[in-house]
């Protein structure tokens, strides 16, 4: 009997995809920040920060990655020890962000040091249908082929379902979606495709492409009706606690966004930024928080779990 291949994932998305087809029981290794499902908690960390992020803000954050990046200095540090023992036949990590994961020396330096070459699959997204080419692909590796065109096929009937409330809606309201809030950071790769997919009309998301920081002043002047805080890596609460840094910028109480009560914070770090199975999640939040004002009977679900925060 085939042995089944021992996976060692370094990126959060990628262990939530590899949990979606069932392959638990090969998981031999994760990331600090794989945090979901439960089930694969127990596993040994290969992969820890050496940016401690405790007591920071998001300013002090931002300038701490940035200076390390001019620098050349990686902001993770894997247990090369630690995975040769774990002597993974798979290794799941990316190649779209250094913020997000291992993806440069750091990588190439632990791969080298091994006495054997295990199959090294990146997973970089930069739209949906990237994230379900990722399912695919590690489903080739695993064998679980049936099993990732059943997933795909549940997420393309929900995105049709989407699709459909946002047709039925007479105009799209004015978003911005915010991946950072000190600077600011407006939304770009799937999370600009889904605002668009949800209903929404963000000027400055970049479909495809990175996020980038954006002028105040531009979003004060585009007045948008709907603030969503998508702060990377974090939770509903700790977006939500990023909105004192906002309620002091000049022009905050004029937004109509603010004055009607609609702006939320998401659990960015589950449903909206991390490329794995439950943006699916994020898309349908999105839709309701979207649609909201013009069917208020319909959105008593989703909507929940992004209540408005000012």
């Amino acid at each position: 009997m085939r042995k089944k291949p021992a996976i060692v994932s370094l990126l959060p998305a990628a262990t939530e995809l590899a949990c979606a087809l069932g392959l638990e029981g090969q998981m031999a290794g994760i990331s600090f920040e794989c945090n979901y499902p439960p089930a694969i908690s127990h596993l040994p960390r290969v992969v820890t920060t050496s940016l401690p992020t405790h007591g920071m803000t998001p300013g002090q954050i931002d300038a701490a990655v940035s200076g390390m990046m001019r620098e050349g200095k990686s902001l993770y540090v894997i247990d090369e020890g630690l995975l040769a023992s774990l002597r993974p036949d798979i290794i799941l990590t990316q190649d779209l962000c250094h913020v997000c994961a291992p993806s440069g020396n750091e990588l190439s330096q632990a791969l080298a040091a091994l006495e054997y070459k295990p199959q090294v699959i990146f997973m970089s997204p930069h739209g949906l249908n990237d994230i379900q080419g990722n399912l695919c692909e590690l489903a080739a590796a695993t064998g679980t082929e049936i099993l990732a065109e059943k997933i795909i096929a549940g997420w393309l009937r929900r995105i049709d379902a989407v699709k459909a409330r946002t047709a039925r809606l007479a105009r799209k309201p004015r978003v911005f979606a915010m991946e950072w809030a000190e600077p600011i950071y407006c939304s770009g790769h799937w999370l600009a495709e889904m605002i668009a997919l949800a209903g929404g009309h963000d000027r400055f998301a970049r479909p495809g492409e990175d996020s980038i920081r954006v002028s105040w002043r531009d979003i004060v002047e585009f007045q948008p009706e709907i603030i969503v805080l998508a702060p990377c890596g974090y939770d509903s609460c700790q977006a939500q606690a990023q909105l004192p840094l906002l309620q002091k910028l000049p022009g905050w109480e004029s937004l109509p966004a603010v004055k009607n009560n609609r702006v939320y914070a998401v659990d960015a770090d589950a449903c909206f930024v991390r490329p794995g199975p439950r943006v699916i999640d994020g898309l349908e939040i999105l839709s309701e928080i979207f649609t909201l004002a013009a069917f208020p009977d319909a959105c008593d679900t989703q909507a929940k779990a992004a209540r408005p925060v000012n």
